[in-house]
């Protein structure tokens, strides 16, 4: 694991909650990084660090795209629902089988 992660990690915060249409991630995203990588929990969100630039959207689709590798589900299936021009954002993840999604954000966690 990386040193930022052993240094923001804080197992007791939740940094997402089930919803009838899915799997609801709130994120802290860190543009313009030197490599795509999980980072910890900072405040509550799941910390993201993206290679990309925060311009034109760029940030925020290879955002989606890192979710849909990481838990396996179609890049369709990962929405951004609040958030598009923040650093902070809320993304849902549709799914019809919600334990599944929240046992691999579970495995990205430990």
């Amino acid at each position: 694991m990386s040193a930022c992660w052993t240094a923001m990690n804080r197992p007791e915060t939740s940094c997402y909650s089930v919803t009838a249409k899915g799997v609801v991630l709130n994120l802290y995203i860190q543009p313009r990084a030197s490599k795509n990588e999980i980072c910890g929990l900072v405040d509550n969100s799941l910390k993201l660090r993206l290679t990309s630039p925060p311009v034109d959207g760029a940030a925020n689709k290879l955002c989606r795209e890192f979710l849909a590798d990481l838990l396996h589900v179609p890049k369709s299936a990962v929405e951004i629902i609040s958030g598009e021009t923040s650093r902070h954002k809320r993304v849902r993840i549709a799914t019809a089988d919600s334990d599944l999604i929240s046992s691999r954000i579970q495995g990205l966690l430990s």
